[in-house]
């Protein structure tokens, strides 16, 4: 049997400065929130990892978190928010006063680029964009002209996250996890990151089937109550007066420092 386990503290090591983050999970759903609070510990302490890249299909509480705290310069996402409970504030607040990069990003863009990285290949054709305003945005994105009926496409580049962290409901020592069936991204982000860390609920000697599966999985860290105070259903659900007191008591750095750091210190 190949174990996989390793503790939290080990687990955030594995991200370096400027690497592209990707947390798993959708929008205040299955988030890695004690992933999240274990690197905001060692960058408090170390400065490291700093510059990031984050990547979420759909950003939410812990993406804001990591945005208050400094480690991360640009963003890739479609959304980015605290749903019912409104903005996320860190983001809001980083980008009206141009403390991030924000690459524009739209549900066809994440999801061909991810596509082109699981098939091997450096970009994915598709008619997303064509006719908008979004390539003088992205000039990275390029057009070509299919081969066989002379259509112009995009051409969406391949995207590679260097840490994807994914919450999970159990797993298993090799690193086969399951995550439930409100999947987001996470199985393509398995299938693509260079280094996969699967948090999890409950660690078990075996699965009997899995939505993530071993091979893709680098590293399993056993993580009780690990997605709150986003839910994590069936198991929990959303802690909503938490979610809404930070949505309420954070509006820039100083409230959120403030926040923070009795959030960490609970």
């Amino acid at each position: 049997m190949n174990d996989k386990m390793i503790d939290i503290e080990e687990a955030v090591r594995l991200v370096k400065s400027g690497d592209m983050l990707a947390p798993g999970g959708v929008t205040l759903y299955r988030r890695p929130m004690a992933f999240v609070k274990a690197l905001l510990r060692r960058y408090q302490l170390t400065g490291e990892p700093k510059n990031l890249t984050l990547m979420a299909f759909t950003a939410g509480l812990e993406s804001d978190v990591l945005i208050g705290s400094g480690m991360i310069t640009k963003v890739r996402s479609c959304y980015f928010g605290l749903e019912i409970f409104g903005l996320a504030p860190m983001f809001t607040y980083q980008s009206n006063h141009g403390k991030i990069e924000i690459l524009e990003e739209t549900e066809a863009s994440l999801s061909f680029g991810l596509r082109a990285a699981l098939s091997g290949i450096s970009f994915m054709p598709g008619r997303g964009w064509i006719g908008t305003d979004l390539p003088r945005l992205r000039p990275d994105v390029k057009t070509i002209i299919d081969p066989y009926n002379g259509e112009e496409l995009m051409a969406f580049p391949a995207i590679k996250p260097d840490v994807a962290v994914i919450h999970a409901l159990s797993a298993d020592f090799e690193g086969n996890a399951l995550i439930g069936k409100n999947q987001g991204i996470d199985r393509e982000l398995s299938g693509t990151t260079k280094t996969v860390i699967i948090t999890a609920e409950e660690i078990v000697p075996s699965l009997d089937e899995a939505d993530v599966i071993a091979p893709w999985v680098d590293y399993v860290v056993h993580t009780p109550q690990g997605a709150r105070p986003t839910s994590c259903y069936p198991l929990y659900g959303l802690d909503g007066e938490a979610i809404l007191e930070y949505s309420e008591k954070v509006n820039d750095p100083q409230s959120w420092e403030h926040f923070v750091n009795h959030w960490l210190s609970e």
